[in-house]
């Protein structure tokens, strides 16, 4: 019987914990020795458990023997309809799980709030009662067994009925619950008839705050009813996203029956320093009355070891020579199988497997060499990781129809883009197993907010029980996969409460009394969820909040920093990013429209509608961040000569200024990183890859993962090796009081960032160019002697005026484009270019070429560019969306030709190209 279920009586439970109080651990002591062997797992453990178990029961009730726990997924036949409307009649829905807005879209009851306006047309929704049903036939179920409905997630306030019978009350999206239905099941294959009704998570929020007046309420994005809820934040709308409160099944729904099952699989992992050996300790936890279990290990569908032992105690095993999990580009990231099995009489009575991977992952902070404060930066197999990567939210804001196919090519995306980590954002869910596998297949390091985000939570009792709940669930569903690195309590909420004057004291560690200020949330981050990773997952550093350190979370000498003061703050000019540098950047951005694709995808008339021009209120709408006009036009306007007209030319230069400012920063912080000791700067993600919707915003990719072209110079800039390069002004006045006596020199300054794991050998080739007439002013190999890049870190190469041989001719600085190569000093083959334009670029008097060539190869795998003059931001484009470029918005100068992967092309296919000046 499960906790709050009495048969007798109809009072609902509103936590359906399962019932351990026969359960076991699983004993098992195996030292295996082998070069080969390395354990892993696979299988989503959902609240509902087994994936692949048996779709049908074949039960003899006469027969004594155990028999499997079966799984039957509650998928089919269901209907809704709107619950608090007198003439709503039920329809059935477009799939499931699901959300409401999907199923009204599939019957047009509503317009695509992503068209046009239509988000204001149904708003409506999310105030509204919906109710979901089906029903479903009783399975056969032995007397020693019991059935279990199983719901993985519910959106959010949900009152579910089984024949009449309230069995359970929720108020968390974030939490699975089981309850037992053995006794409320309809006897001898009866139809059941289940109803899930969905309250408004928008209104019950606002009761809630009425209810708890004496707490500070107050939030950034969306409005405070969303802190007394705990569902997706962003579904209250955020400065990206729309508002759309929807509700309903959003995860699946399954029946099981079983006399035993294995309710949990998990291992810790532990890596030695000299990575010879690993010691994975594998635990399993059980209910009923099973007594044997089996543990297979595999690789590839290739049996490693297996043993059935006695249920009772953990497994240890001690693997001599691991293949270890590597992130991208370092290593393999090799996945072993795990599987634990309950087995009665040779009979397999509940099966559960996960993929793990083995490594030594650590956060690093310690004091650094010649600077204040300490380092912070993970470390994977010994191997410190310059963290280029990106924050992630939610692909969608209908999380059902989001498949896996979908989110594993949005991951490969970030590792195609030469992108290590990737920061799950606390605004939005805990991710799909689908999101975390594709990060541990294809070895990106994730950073995992837990689901709180700008603003001041409250914390009454309930609330902290169904956190702590929350939590709990939702670290044992994630912590098997490798590529997880960090907890992270939340998202900007120290820094609201900074905002706002709450009471933190940082000095204070008395948890109990934090509940009594205006700040209460501090227990939540620095109590019950510090407490919960170092129960569950105590391999996994836990960082308070996102950004955290210091003496407050603007320090940039302790933990890491959001630095908006580039767009948002002060607004400072991107070209100064180096003096915005903190030890770990976790969120900056810039924004740039997506492709006039997508806006013509969100036009109510396409490529026809009379609102297709940037100042347009439809375009505006698709962008919901607060001032974005005036900011827009502000760094468009300090930085290049633009037109609103024609709207394909105004996009690219919104495109332009992205990733003109995203590759600033990228370059100029990894200078930072500066090799042992010197750890200045770790890591830099951009605010963000993705959007849930199509919409102007930060994201480097749009919402049909079209890329922006800050998406492939951040590709460049975290390339194994690059060429980093600034130019600087000094001004050396000859006395104390003039302002006309002044010298002015300008300066570049160039470095290396080599980001493999071998000191490089290159040689440093700079070249110059006039930008008005193509003429080359200057080429030379600065380096004398061999130039050594050392493994893993930047290295200064060279400070020099910039060559300008023809001043006299008028051909100064500010008319000279610069070019640095690194180059192979055995035959000259170009490893790594930067060009450097006199900024800012709206000065220059730029030439338009006369023989811009994009020429598909014969083979048409490549692209190739060239041009007689200097050429600012070349852009190749095509109708065809099956094109796609492996590089993009390359900047040309006369002699050279540059060459882009593509994918896709044929005899037929046209190759377009636009660039800064063209119009």
């Amino acid at each position: 019987m499960e906790p709050g279920q009495n048969p007798e009586s109809p009072s609902p439970i509103r936590s359906g914990t399962v019932d351990l109080s026969k359960a076991g651990n699983l004993d098992i002591n195996l030292t295996l020795s082998s070069s080969s062997v390395s354990l892993s797992y696979s299988h989503y453990l959902s609240t509902s458990g087994l994936r692949g178990a048996p779709s049908s029961l074949q039960f003899n009730s006469q027969s004594g023997e155990m028999e499997p726990r079966t799984v039957i997924p509650i998928n089919k036949n269901w209907e809704f309809k709107q619950a608090d409307k007198e003439d709503s009649k039920y329809l059935p829905v477009a799939q499931f799980p699901t959300h409401v807005h999907l199923d009204l879209l599939a019957h047009k009851l509503i317009p695509d709030p992503y068209i046009g306006k239509n988000e204001l047309d149904v708003q409506w929704v999310g105030e509204a009662v919906w109710v979901y049903r089906t029903s479903f036939p009783s399975p056969a179920i032995r007397s020693s067994a019991k059935a279990v409905l199983a719901f993985d997630g519910l959106d959010t306030f949900a009152t579910v009925v089984l024949n009449g019978k309230t069995i359970l009350e929720t108020e968390n999206m974030f939490i699975p619950e089981r309850v037992d239905v053995t006794a409320d099941l309809k006897k001898d294959g009866g139809e059941n008839e289940l109803v899930i009704t969905f309250d408004s998570a928008y209104l019950r929020g606002w009761k809630l705050v009425e209810k708890h007046p004496d707490h500070k309420w107050g939030c950034w994005n969306g409005d405070s009813s969303r802190l007394a809820v705990r569902k997706s934040q962003y579904h209250w709308g955020w400065d990206w996203g729309p508002a759309l409160l929807t509700c309903g099944p959003w995860r699946p729904i399954n029946l099981e029956v079983y006399e035993s099952r294995i309710t949990d699989l998990w291992c810790e992992v532990e890596v030695d320093k000299s990575l010879k050996n690993a010691i994975v300790t594998a635990h399993a936890s059980t209910e009923g009355k099973a007594s044997k279990v089996r543990f297979d290990i595999s690789l590839k569908g290739t049996s490693v070891a297996s043993q059935i032992l006695d249920v009772g105690s953990s497994a240890t095993f001690t693997i001599s020579d691991p293949e270890l999990w590597y992130p991208v580009r370092y290593g393999k990231q090799p996945l072993y199988t795990v599987t634990a099995v309950l087995d009665e009489d040779g009979k397999t009575i509940d099966s559960v497997s996960k993929k793990i991977g083995l490594r030594r992952a650590e956060l690093v902070q310690r004091p650094l060499k010649g600077e204040p404060g300490t380092s912070f930066f993970f470390e994977v197999n010994g191997i410190p990781i310059f963290c280029g990567g990106s924050d992630w939210i939610p692909a969608d804001n209908f999380i059902p129809r989001i498949n896996k196919e979908r989110y594993y090519d949005w991951v490969k995306l970030v590792a195609d883009g030469n992108q290590f980590m990737i920061r799950v954002w606390g605004g939005g869910i805990y991710e799909e197993q689908g999101f975390y596998d594709a990060c541990d297949e294809l070895g990106i390091l994730v950073w995992q907010d837990f689901m709180f985000g700008c603003g001041n939570y409250p914390a009454w009792p309930e609330l902290l029980d169904s956190i702590k709940r929350e939590a709990e669930e939702n670290i044992k569903l994630l912590r098997h996969h490798p590529s997880i690195v960090i907890y992270a309590g939340n998202n900007e909420d120290y820094q609201y409460a900074e905002s706002v004057n709450l009471t933190w004291e940082q000095d204070n560690k008395d948890a109990e009394s934090w509940l009594k200020t205006d700040f209460p949330a501090r227990y939540i981050y620095e109590k019950i969820l510090p407490d919960a990773c170092h129960k569950l997952v105590p391999s996994v550093y836990y960082h308070p909040g996102s950004p955290w350190g210091g003496v407050d979370t603007r320090d940039p000498t302790v933990g890491d920093i959001h630095q908006w003061n580039v767009w948002h703050g002060t607004q400072e000019k991107y070209q100064n990013f180096d003096k915005l540098v903190g030890r770990f950047v976790s969120e900056f951005g810039m924004e740039a429209f997506p492709s006039v694709k997508t806006i013509d995808a969100y036009l109510p008339l396409g490529k026809d509608d009379p609102d297709r021009y940037p100042q347009s209120s439809t375009v505006d709408f698709h962008n919901k961040a607060d001032g974005h006009e005036r900011r827009i036009a502000l760094y468009l306007v300090e930085n290049m000569r633009y037109a609103p007209d024609p709207l394909e030319q105004f996009v690219y230069c919104t495109q332009l200024m992205q990733a003109e400012c995203l590759a600033s920063a990228y370059r100029l912080w990894k200078r930072q990183w500066k090799g042992p000791g010197r750890e200045y700067c770790s890591g830099a993600l951009v605010w963000q890859i993705n959007d849930c919707w199509p919409v102007t915003s930060w994201a480097i990719c749009d919402y049909y993962l079209r890329p922006k072209h800050a998406y492939f110079t951040v590709k460049r800039e975290m390339a194994p090796l690059s060429v980093g390069m600034t130019r600087r002004e000094h001004k050396h006045p000859r006395n104390k009081y003039t302002r006309v006596d002044i010298d002015t020199q300008i300066q570049i300054e160039i470095w290396g960032s080599n980001l493999t794991l071998e000191d490089l050998t290159v040689d440093c080739v700079v070249k110059a160019w006039d930008v008005e007439t193509g003429r080359e002013t200057y080429s030379e190999t600065v380096n004398k002697e061999p130039l050594v890049l050392p493994k893993n870190q930047s290295t200064e190469i060279v400070a020099l005026d910039v060559p300008e041989p023809k001043k006299d001719e008028g051909i100064d600085a500010s008319r000279t484009v610069v070019a640095a190569y690194l180059v192979r000093r055995d035959d000259g083959a170009q490893l790594a270019r930067y060009v450097n334009w006199p900024e800012p670029l709206k000065y220059l008097h730029l030439a338009k070429p006369a023989y811009l060539r994009a020429e598909l190869s014969d083979d048409y795998a490549m692209v190739n560019v060239s041009a007689e003059v200097p050429v600012k931001g070349v852009a190749v484009e095509s109708e065809d969306d099956d094109i796609k470029f492996e590089d993009n918005l390359v900047d040309i100068v006369p002699g050279e030709v540059v060459s882009i992967k593509v994918r896709g092309a044929t005899a037929s296919s046209v190759i377009t190209t636009r660039y800064l000046g063209m119009i």
